[in-house]
């Protein structure tokens, strides 16, 4: 569990990137539709594409930094190092080099190779190698390649095993799931149904587009993406594998983004509202979900996994109504506007109808499985119990934060007792030798102010608590 709170605490930085990319590329698609290609939509079109057409190395960089510990620049710089010599080892131009194959005759897996999984994969690796070899000592003919020098360095190496592994095992993960998804042809609405929910479940490592291969393009002669664009399918039956996505993407998730906002702690509404609502505009007007699916399916996974059967459920009753619509980027608003005169459209007024029933399941079952389970989605922290009132000067500002983090270190049981301590944007999370020694009614008298300042007095002192054990300071403050 340790590990999945900081890889879900890792995969919020390049998270927070996606919606204005999200946004930026709808409004280019937008324009370029509405009034054919031009400059505008070039440039909007272009700007958001550099980061999603991008977001494995995102990924890369991002988790290299939350894994490490005691993370700086080197660690990312290991998780680019690995990225690049991951993915130019094995795209299609170097296999067919070093193996003396003709480019068209190289596994179509190696074409899929800049994908999540692989980024996250090169994250760790880079994480792992910046842990290992930071505080390396090397004789001192060699003493410039010492310490955070070695980390680029020992990474590559790290890096072509994992190429040299990946080569082998690459072509079967992908070739297992194209196979996969041609079965699921043959079983009708069913298949469908679990079509779209495995559609979400592999999103987390970015092998969905393996599987939507299968049925979007030519893999197995479905062709349902191109036939729906160019009108040339069979009407009630093209756009099939499409439809159930939209009331998901445009009404669906933006109903559990708005049940993560209710459910957030009062002090941290306005930390939760910038991820969601800008995750929920994303989703619903271009269809991009990364941003909101990212956001709790490593803090929440049991919501995910509600998540996708229910994308899987809408696939189900789309493909037996007699709704069709396709789509050119995503399943979200603008799609819509523009599908809904193609001939292969049908019914598609009945998709808003779906949508709105969507919002309120979505938004009724995240809220209740939130309270019931007490589960940490955006917003939600462990400090309930906090009392109003104070025993500190309000008027002198850093010494209220200094005197807070004394009083955590005192009832945490001073610094010797914490044996790992690592902070984000909404958590202090530690690591306690002896839990006997916390005394967890300080802890929260510790944090006491009134309650409009609560929430940043508590954010404020976890973050000096934090600072002061890595200095090895003992717990005791003067004003400054």
């Amino acid at each position: 569990m340790k590990f999945f709170q900081r890889l879900g605490r890792s995969i919020m930085l390049p998270v927070a990137v996606l919606p204005v990319a999200a946004i930026l590329s709808g409004i280019g698609y937008w324009i370029k539709s509405a009034a054919g290609a031009n400059i505008v939509s070039t440039f909007l079109s272009a700007a958001g594409g550099a980061l999603l057409d991008n977001m494995a190395l995102l990924f890369a960089i991002g988790i290299s930094i939350g894994m490490a510990k005691k993370s700086d620049g080197t660690s990312a710089l290991a998780g680019l190092v690995s990225w690049l010599v991951v993915t130019t080892l094995l795209k299609p131009e170097t296999v067919a080099a070093f193996t003396g194959a003709k480019l068209d005759d190289v596994p179509a897996a190696f074409g899929f190779v800049q994908n999540v999984f692989i980024g996250i994969l090169c994250g760790l690796i880079g994480a792992f190698c910046y842990d290992r070899f930071k505080d390396t000592k090397l004789p001192d003919a060699l003493s410039f390649f010492s310490g955070r020098r070695s980390v680029a360095i020992v990474t590559a190496a790290f890096s072509l095993v994992a190429a040299i592994a990946l080569f082998f095992v690459w072509p079967f993960v992908y070739g297992g799931l194209v196979a996969f998804g041609e079965w699921i042809v043959t079983l009708g609405p069913i298949g469908t149904g679990i079509y779209g929910f495995l559609n979400r479940m592999l999103i987390p490592v970015g092998l969905h587009h393996a599987l939507n291969s299968v049925f979007w393009f030519d893999v197995a002669g479905i062709n349902d993406l191109n036939n729906f664009l160019a009108g040339e399918g069979t009407y009630g039956v093209t756009g099939q594998y499409m439809t159930g996505f939209f009331p998901v993407m445009m009404f669906g998730l933006p109903g559990a983004a708005l049940a993560m906002y209710v459910t957030a702690k009062s002090t941290r509404k306005k930390v939760a509202a910038g991820i969601l609502l800008s995750g929920a505009i994303s989703s619903f007007f271009v269809g991009v979900t990364e941003p909101l699916e990212f956001s709790f399916m490593f803090l929440a996974p049991v919501l995910y996994v509600i998540h996708a059967l229910f994308m899987g459920i809408s696939m189900v009753i789309s493909q037996i109504l007699p709704v069709r619509m396709g789509f050119g980027f995503s399943g979200g608003f603008i799609d819509l506007v523009l599908g809904w005169a193609n001939p292969m459209a049908e019914n598609p007024w009945m998709i808003l109808i779906m949508g709105v029933a969507w919002f309120f399941i979505y938004f009724f079952v995240f809220y209740v499985v939130i309270k019931r389970f007490n589960l940490k989605t955006p917003g939600r922290e462990d400090d309930d119990g906090l009392e109003e009132g104070t025993d500190l000067d309000p008027a002198v500002k850093d010494d209220i934060y200094l005197a807070t983090a004394g009083k955590f270190l005192t009832a945490l049981g001073g610094k010797e007792n914490i044996t790992e301590l690592d902070n984000c944007a909404t958590r202090l999370r530690l690591e306690i030798a002896d839990v006997s020694k916390v005394d967890e009614k300080a802890l929260k008298h510790a944090g006491r102010r009134r309650h409009d300042e609560g929430g940043r007095a508590l954010r404020a002192g976890c973050l000096r608590a934090e600072r002061a054990v890595r200095e090895g300071r003992d717990g005791t403050h003067h004003v400054r």
